[in-house]
């Protein structure tokens, strides 16, 4: 898996942890924001986040911003991304095994205190630690992955493809 690390200018100070957490899960290339570049707001990244989806550069995109919520609202709007809001290593399990997303948002701000970097880690390993959209519970697997499928194909129904939406931007 193709792996893109990306968060909002507002936690510039934490791309390097996000990117160290992220590299062991497959080829990691870290997009930013870096520290002595220009700001970028949640709703910028978001947009970069949906061409490196679109154009296939990447299969999924590990981001955040101070809340996490923004950006999980944000790449929400956009075309073919799925974006889950990660808080803990439990979200981030069932995130992927249920809802077979392709954005992960963190709050890399918000109740980010000295077991901050211990949560990121777990968290980022349970969400990677086993295949995407296999379902959970294992009893429930094939009604979640319909109900993924119909998250999918609503998505696609209701969003405009990335060209027409770039248009009319």
């Amino acid at each position: 898996m193709k792996i893109g690390v990306i968060q909002a200018s507002s936690q510039i100070e934490k791309n390097n942890m996000l990117y160290e957490c992220t590299k062991g899960y497959g080829e990691v290339i870290n997009f930013g924001c870096f520290e002595n570049e220009e700001n970028y707001s949640y709703v910028e990244i978001a947009l970069e986040i949906c061409l490196l989806i679109s154009s296939q550069a990447v299969d999924f995109v590990v981001t955040g911003c101070s809340s996490g919520q923004g950006m999980m609202i944000a790449c929400n709007s956009l075309p073919h991304l799925i974006c889950g809001y990660l808080p803990t290593p439990q979200d981030a399990y069932l995130f992927g095994r249920i809802n077979d997303g392709n954005v992960a948002s963190l709050p890399l701000g918000l109740n980010y205190g000295w077991a901050g970097e211990i949560n990121l880690k777990a968290t980022i390993q349970q969400l990677f630690e086993e295949p995407f959209g296999i379902g959970y519970p294992l009893k429930d697997t094939k009604r979640k992955q319909e109900d993924t499928k119909k998250i999918k194909a609503l998505n696609q129904l209701f969003k405009k493809d990335i060209i027409e939406f770039l248009r009319s931007f």
